[in-house]
């Protein structure tokens, strides 16, 4: 149906004074014995506009003004108070009614509590602020990788080789349980791709393989991670941004995450001012101060080895201990941002045994050239190296783990034709929303959060 986004009538001066035909939800309502007054939004803006019905001139059924009710309205638009506008009704039109046991009634619920209800969150103020700056900040990634000849590529999401050598992985597969095998290998010799396959938890190898082609590539879609992890910064499927960059070695790449980072919460902050203010109130007061620091400001660059000394030095009573060849956890990462440094910081070289197979090996024997970027109130949200390209040391990082050399022969391949150093990162999209909006579980960025034990 022919209708004007509420987001239009209430910014553009040009619908001052016309007729419109809006639609929308009653977000509040009140009446008297002569006038009636809704508030309606339709998703395009975080602010409501106000339908004025003059109960004299204006019949509507007694259900119209319910909340959630959804209604087409044809008003003409005039002012109001504080510089907004309003909408004198001529007509009214139920288009979906919503009885008295709707579930949203009071202004305000716990996060905990809208997450029961996923399917009507998002009609709240907060998921109405937090997809909208989702959408904004997916298509600012979009435009910084397009802008700068970066090739987009889809990887596949069902892939035959873990990428981090974890193991943790969904299974795929068409059989199920069943007891009709004798081992394993006859179980997947007998499934759909008739070998073991899995769920990606990352698209860095097959990103590897285009940016051998392409230089520059960048891909954007879902992960998924079988951790038994239930932490607020942990779901089991999430967003990925992945870069993957030809002829560039681990601070090229810190630069270009750096740059990414500021560059999209800039976009973010001039295209979602009312988002954000919505968010300084009521989630993290200060935090267009601190976005604005971001930009402003350059990150840290920190040595593991330094890092661990100044958590050794901090007097701080940690749950986990602090040794050099640990990897770090929330808690110290958390004190380096938030006590140490107050902002962003990449900590870089770690030892290569906590760090993934495909990492480049430092000369020093030990370390890897690898960061984590850490920031204040999240922790990681970023995990970058330069990777391995010496044929050699590859196949010994992955032989010292036990792996499969068969799985990874595309992988190795382009160690064997043509190799450059090359580097890239995996940036978490729900972690930059969660740091970006001040909302501190990871439930509440994402539509359907996975979880251990928890799907609908």
């Amino acid at each position: 149906m022919q209708h004007t986004d509420i987001k239009c009538v209430l910014e553009e001066a040009q619908y001052l004074g016309k007729e419109v035909t809006i639609c929308g939800w009653v977000r509040t309502s009140r009446e008297s014995k002569t006038m009636a007054f809704a508030e309606l939004n339709d998703g395009t803006s975080l602010t409501h506009i106000q339908i004025v019905i003059d109960r004299a001139q204006i019949e509507y059924p007694a259900t119209a003004l319910r909340l959630g009710t959804a209604l087409k309205v044809v008003g003409d638009v005039v002012e109001a108070r504080q510089g907004s506008v309003e909408i004198n009704v001529k007509n009214i039109e139920i288009l979906g009614e919503c009885p008295l046991e709707y579930p949203l009634q009071k202004k305000r619920h716990t996060l905990e509590f809208l997450r029961t209800m996923p399917h009507l969150r998002v009609r709240t103020n907060t998921f109405n602020a937090v997809f909208r700056v989702r959408s904004v900040m997916a298509g600012a990634i979009h435009n910084y990788f397009q802008s700068r000849n970066y090739t987009y590529v889809n990887p596949p999401l069902i892939t035959g080789s873990d990428c981090e050598g974890a193991g943790e992985m969904f299974k795929v597969t068409t059989i199920g349980y069943s007891t009709e095998y004798k081992n394993e290998d006859e179980y997947y010799a007998d499934d759909f791709f008739g070998k073991k396959a899995g769920l990606s938890v990352s698209a860095q190898l097959e990103g590897e393989v285009a940016a051998m082609a392409f230089g520059k590539i960048y891909t954007f879609g879902p992960s998924f991670r079988a951790e038994n992890s239930n932490t607020p910064r942990h779901v089991a499927e999430f967003w990925h941004v992945e870069p993957e960059v030809a002829f560039a070695d681990l601070f090229d790449i810190i630069g270009i995450a750096e740059d990414m980072i500021k560059t999209v919460i800039k976009e973010v902050m001039d295209k979602c001012p009312a988002e954000l203010a919505f968010f300084d109130k009521h989630f993290e007061n200060g935090l267009i101060e601190k976005l604005q620091g971001i930009i402003e400001n350059d990150f840290e660059i920190l040595e593991y080895t330094k890092a661990i000394e100044l958590l050794k030095e901090s007097g701080k009573d940690f749950v986990y201990p602090v040794e050099w060849g640990s990897d770090l956890q929330t808690e110290h990462e958390r004190y380096i941002t938030e006590e140490v440094f107050k902002k962003p910081v990449f900590v870089i070289n770690y030892p290569k045994d906590i760090k993934s197979f495909y990492m480049k090996q430092n000369p020093d024997g030990k370390t890897v050239a690898a960061t984590d970027l850490l920031v204040p109130g999240v922790g990681e949200i970023i995990g970058c190296s330069e990777r391995e390209a010496d044929l050699q040391k590859l196949l010994e990082a992955m032989r010292v783990r036990g792996m499969n050399e068969e799985d990874y022969t595309d992988y190795l391949d382009l160690r064997r034709f043509g190799s450059v150093p090359h580097s890239g990162f995996g940036l978490g999209f729900e972690r930059i929303l969660m740091y970006v909006t001040g909302i501190s579980n990871i439930r509440d960025v994402i539509l359907y959060p996975r979880t251990v034990g928890s799907i609908r």
